[in-house]
């Protein structure tokens, strides 16, 4: 089968507005390099006053795109000035009042101000323009004074307001006709958003329903089978009791953390509260149950009285890290002796959670994402979370999190766990 030719990458093509306004200004410039020596030789105004009064006249549409008013001044005053400069001799066989660069000038500037800036100072342009040149001849009545002249000056007249008049129209319909161009390809991308917005809203739905009907049933079968156990076995010593005790508690607890997670899935506009139920003071706690499961952990915590005041955002960052790191070590270094440490200062709450190396192999697990959801809610609070073997075999997590970190819109919740073996 033979094999796709790959497309050359094209350039990347020049904006429309770039095109325009390079298109306007070489108009211009054509228009300036006409108007300067045709009014020169053909009416005989005098040189230096053609190019000043040529420049007003031709930099009047560039000078319209960001300052219309301005640009309608400056255009007057050289659309009032160059019919008056002129020779009769030399004019009375050219076009008069406007020349045709003068006059191409005129249609371009009504075209700019109505395209741009709307019917309204396109209209104001066109009007202008027309009464000045009317006054030309009420001026220099030298130049109207047999009936050819008369006539060509008004065959002038009416050809140029025809001509603007035209221009006038074509711009406001080709600008009506651009906007609602653009409207249609902002309906177009609203209607694109809320498509994609849609299907997360159902996709996030899906989940959680997923997980209500068979994850949340799962625990709640659990929860109630070690909570019946002590009254469904017989001669149930009081150790196994408590145990079923324990067990029963952590179901409750991980249906407690299913709602919230429900809660947050179902939120269609995904700005749900975080109203976390676990903070730095309930860290004792977590090392407590790990302890009965049979780990020896040790705990240190220094400057807790500042930490406490942290936000909650830090507060269940840092409960959850060191949730995840317990588990990691609990499940890949079996029968090792793991240390806890939390200590806060002025500005940062330090966590470090160690374990020693494990006396046996642990058995091989498939690998998860608890250490990228740690080192994700470490770094959306503007912290750091480090994670890798330590020098004597075992394994170390340090944490940073600034305690005046603001609280995010969600944090991300910590899955399963991604710890190499160590």
């Amino acid at each position: 089968m033979a094999r796709r030719r790959e497309r050359t990458p094209r350039p990347p093509r020049i904006s429309r507005r770039t095109g325009a306004l390079v298109a306007l200004i070489a108009a211009v410039v054509v228009l300036y390099a006409l108007v300067v020596p045709l009014q020169t030789v053909l009416t005989g105004t005098p040189l230096p006053l053609t190019f000043l009064l040529g420049a007003a006249l031709c930099a009047a549409p560039l000078l319209a795109l960001s300052r219309p008013r301005s640009a309608i001044v400056v255009f007057t005053a050289g659309a009032f000035s160059l019919p008056l400069l002129v020779e009769p001799e030399r004019a009375i066989e050219s076009p008069w009042p406007w020349s045709v660069p003068a006059l191409l000038t005129f249609v371009l500037f009504v075209g700019v101000m109505s395209f741009v800036h709307g019917a309204r100072l396109g209209a104001l342009a066109l009007v202008i323009g027309a009464l000045t040149s009317l006054t030309a001849p009420l001026l220099r009545p030298d130049m109207v004074a047999t009936p050819v002249s008369a006539g060509s000056a008004t065959a002038d007249l009416i050809v140029t307001a025809s001509v603007a008049t035209a221009m006038f129209l074509i711009a406001i319909l080709v600008a009506g006709r651009v906007r609602v161009a653009a409207e249609l390809t902002r309906e177009k991308e609203h209607s694109a958003l809320e498509e994609s917005r849609r299907a997360l809203v159902e996709e996030r739905t899906r989940i959680a329903r997923e997980l209500h009907d068979v994850v949340a049933h799962s625990m709640s079968v659990i929860q109630v089978q070690a909570s019946t156990a002590r009254y469904r076995i017989v001669g149930l010593d009081d150790a196994a009791a408590a145990e079923f005790d324990d067990i029963a508690a952590t179901a409750r607890s991980s249906l407690t953390e299913m709602r919230r997670m429900l809660g947050v899935l179902r939120t269609e506009d995904q700005q749900a509260e975080l109203a976390p139920q676990q903070g730095v003071d309930d860290v004792p706690a977590l090392v407590d149950t790990v302890r009965r499961a049979g780990v020896e952990v040790g705990l240190v915590l220094e400057g807790l009285e500042t930490a406490a005041a942290a936000g909650p955002g830090v507060q269940i960052a840092a409960f959850r890290i060191v949730q995840e790191a317990l588990s990691n070590a609990v499940r890949h270094a079996p029968g090792a002796r793991v240390s806890v440490r939390l200590r806060a200062d002025a500005v940062n709450l330090l966590i470090r959670v160690w374990n020693a190396a494990p006396p046996r192999p642990a058995e091989a697990h498939a690998g998860g994402y608890g250490l990228r959801g740690m080192r994700e809610r470490a770094e959306l609070l503007g912290g750091s979370l480090a994670a890798g073997p330590s020098e004597d075999g075992g394994w170390s997590v340090d944490a940073t999190l600034p305690l005046s970190a603001p609280t995010p819109v969600l944090a991300p919740s910590a899955s399963a766990e991604d710890k190499e073996t160590p």
